[in-house]
């Protein structure tokens, strides 16, 4: 059976993912769980920065001026971090990876899209930064870059607002 795949509507396009739920069921399924509730429609991306990703999902950012933008959580609570052996996918460009506090099992909602190779990431590489990779862009990673290269502010926020009209998932 394939992979779930999910469209991502934004107010400068849209770009479309596998979600890999065969390999990373835990956080995949965190993420379509949200999706499917509707907790990504209507959030803006918090944090940009060119040539590292792009980050979206903190609940607080229905208002893209808040200054807790960033800060949220899960309404589904913390999500418990994924690490198989078997499978240990890097955070390539295009790749969706939860985010997290720094802290373990401190992922939730918030996740980033890499637009470079951030290996330093990987779950399996060496350091305390730990993020699992649980999607792939397929279609629309220009948009991806469109996003990327948005003006920001000194805190990384886009100057003009960047909203995820909705998030649809396919199975």
């Amino acid at each position: 059976m394939a992979n779930p795949t999910a469209t991502f509507d934004t107010t400068l396009g849209s770009f479309t993912a596998e979600i890999f739920l065969d390999k990373m069921p835990i956080t995949a399924g965190n993420f379509i769980k949200l999706a499917k509730q509707g907790f990504y429609n209507g959030l803006h991306f918090h944090r940009v920065i060119e040539g590292f990703m792009i980050q979206f999902g903190c609940e607080f950012s229905k208002d893209p001026n808040s200054p807790r933008c960033g800060t949220g959580g899960s309404p589904l609570g913390r999500v418990q971090d994924e690490h198989p052996p078997a499978h240990k996918l890097s955070n390539e460009p295009g790749t969706l990876s939860m985010a997290n506090t720094g802290a373990p099992n401190s992922g939730g909602a918030q996740f980033f899209i890499n637009t470079a190779n951030n290996a330093r990431l990987d779950w399996f590489t060496p350091g305390p930064s730990k993020h699992p990779v649980f999607g792939k862009v397929t279609a629309g990673l220009d948009i991806v870059k469109k996003i990327e290269s948005t003006k920001t502010n000194q805190n990384d926020r886009p100057v003009t607002p960047v909203m995820m009209n909705s998030v649809t998932v396919t199975e």
